[in-house]
């Protein structure tokens, strides 16, 4: 008689952690925003919640960052001054590693995709959406 009791409570509790994990899952999904101000940052969500700086964690793809590329190459052929040997047309040598800063910072009024976080206290600015006059071509 004692195992009935047993079984009923561990199917009990699988349903419970079942129902725990569906509402946990149900809390971070995918919405879009609209950058209404870069400084402080503010997005506002299609609901017209306006997030605060502190409620957004950005990615490479929406701010500004630097990455360090290692670079081979030749400058384009280029001459000048009066004629002198000294002025013929050159090119240098350009090698080595080379911190290049990247601006994907995030303006005003961009379109933005974000992904709420459990809970919806924060949201990850994952990237932009397309626009062609923005940093976003083929």
């Amino acid at each position: 008689m004692g195992s009935s009791n047993d079984y009923s409570r561990l199917v009990g509790l699988i349903q419970e952690i079942c129902a725990n994990s569906m509402d946990a899952a149900s809390l971070s999904d995918v919405v879009v925003g609209e950058v209404t101000s870069e400084s402080p940052l503010s997005i506002r969500l299609e609901q017209g919640l306006e997030l605060p700086e502190e409620s957004i964690l950005l990615t490479k793809n929406t701010c500004l960052w630097s990455v360090d590329m290692t670079v081979a190459h030749k400058t384009d052929p280029a001459a000048g001054g009066s004629g002198y040997a000294e002025y013929a047309s050159h090119t240098h040598g350009y090698t080595g590693t080379k911190t290049y800063l990247v601006h994907n910072e995030l303006k005003s009024g961009d379109k933005v995709y974000l992904l709420r976080i459990s809970g919806g206290q924060q949201y990850i600015a994952l990237d932009r959406c397309y626009n062609p006059d923005r940093g976003c071509s083929d």
